[in-house]
């Protein structure tokens, strides 16, 4: 593991001093590891509510059924053997 160090105001600190204590943290790193993941939790939910916002924009649904996936395996076959 690494380090970085951050500067903070006295009353941000005094902030991550209380949420260790409150939420039961066993030190401030503790706490702003928690505070990353989230952060990094939540990028991805965007990420992905944006990719499905993008899907449902992207034109009218087409039936996925066993002969949609039938094709898909035939044309991938046929793709790897002219390869």
């Amino acid at each position: 593991m690494t380090t970085m160090n951050i500067s903070l105001s006295e009353t941000l600190k005094n902030f991550v001093d209380n949420q260790v204590l409150e939420r039961g943290y066993s030190t401030s790193s503790e706490y702003v590891r928690d505070l990353i993941r989230n952060d990094q939790v939540r990028q991805a939910e965007q990420r992905l509510a944006a990719l499905i916002l993008e899907g449902l924009e992207s034109g009218p649904a087409i039936p996925v059924n066993e002969a949609y996936w039938n094709s898909k395996r035939d044309a991938l076959k046929q793709r790897h053997t002219t390869q």
